[in-house]
């Protein structure tokens, strides 16, 4: 809640949406997410994907060996869903404690998602098991149909897969990953207690115009790409209005420099250096900085059933220069809004 004018105290955020890569990327990026967040869903969509126990486990295990001494930070494990997921494997990493969710990428949707689901018939069996134990699942929710416009393909899937999904498996527990449409918006708003939806920090700031900005900004091209303005407000409308069906997650994308300054650069923003500061003045601009707390901190926690962090972080507004990158050579990274000076700071984290 803000104490004052000049200084915001709210619980540890979690984030319900992050990419940390894996390897020297891994170590280069993990710190930013832990400085601001107690806890982050992690994408499994390494190569190969995180589709087993054992490799979620291990993969654990990485991300916490390349935390800063000291840090607290619990990364919580997704299943990467195939055709061929096994019902029983993700019923074990649920009850082992190593898998929160299982995560659906339609097949070619975003990086990294060759593998992923390419009949959702066959996944019946999984969804079943996961409607029983209570599991959410995260969808990406983009169809891939190359005759479906990329500014349709939120809008289209939600109408083909998503309602018929749902109506299928009324009790399944589904988030609607990094939504970037009024529709999407408005649909998780009239849905029940079993759907929700997170929102990204850059959506909330950049619309289409923006990777076209005096030519092709490579570092604000994502997937779902960004959308036209009336969208971007109606995320504004939906991350401050106080309804818990909306929550954070960043989906922080990092891609070295040369992957993304190319010919076929790869979709990705990266913004955990700065995520926190960047929904603060979001929040400030719609007036609404009572309902940060809320929105990063309380409501995606209710909906994976967790309990809310007791420790507290305080944002100060003073200025923030956002790195003109992170790293060096060629696992570089540009990071959102780089050279930029934010106009709130994360200064503590008790």
């Amino acid at each position: 809640m803000p104490d004052n004018a000049d200084t915001i105290t709210l619980r540890r955020p979690d984030d319900w949406h992050v990419h940390l890569r894996d390897g020297a990327m891994l170590a280069a990026v993990v710190p930013f997410t832990a400085r601001q967040f107690a806890r982050a869903i992690v994408m499994p969509n390494l190569v190969p994907p995180v589709t087993r126990v054992a490799a979620a486990r291990a993969y654990r295990e990485r991300i916490l060996a390349a935390l800063p001494a000291g840090v607290a930070f619990t990364p919580l494990m997704t299943c990467y869903l195939t055709d061929t997921t096994d019902p029983q494997e993700v019923a074990r990493g649920h009850h082992e404690g190593i898998f929160t969710a299982v995560k659906l990428y339609p097949a070619h949707a975003t990086t990294n998602s060759a593998f992923g689901v390419t009949d959702y018939h066959r996944i019946s069996p999984v969804l079943e098991r996961m409607t029983a134990l209570g599991m959410p699942l995260l969808i990406h929710g983009e169809v891939t149909d190359p005759e479906v416009d990329v500014f349709d393909r939120e809008a289209v899937f939600i109408d083909r897969v998503l309602d018929p999904l749902r109506r299928r498996f009324s009790e399944l527990r589904i988030v609607l990953e990094h939504i970037t449409t009024k529709e999407a918006v408005d649909y998780v708003g009239s849905a029940g207690r079993n759907l929700a939806a997170t929102i990204t920090a850059h959506h909330l700031v950049i619309n289409r115009n923006a990777i076209f900005a005096g030519g092709i900004r490579p570092h604000l091209y994502c997937l779902p790409i960004a959308k036209r303005e009336n969208h971007r407000q109606a995320l504004r409308r939906a991350a401050t209005s106080a309804d818990p069906r909306f929550f954070l997650g960043t989906d922080s994308a990092p891609h070295a420099v040369p992957t993304k300054e190319t010919a076929c650069g790869c979709a990705g923003i990266f913004t955990a250096p700065c995520a926190l500061e960047i929904y603060a003045e979001v929040f400030e601009e719609q007036g609404a900085l009572d309902r940060l707390e809320a929105f990063a901190a309380l409501n995606g926690a209710a909906f994976y059933r967790l309990p809310g962090n007791e420790a507290r972080v305080t944002l100060r507004r003073e200025p923030f220069p956002v790195p003109e990158r992170i790293g060096e050579g060629e696992n570089a990274v540009i990071p959102f809004r780089a050279g930029e000076i934010l106009r709130w700071r994360l200064v503590s984290a008790a």
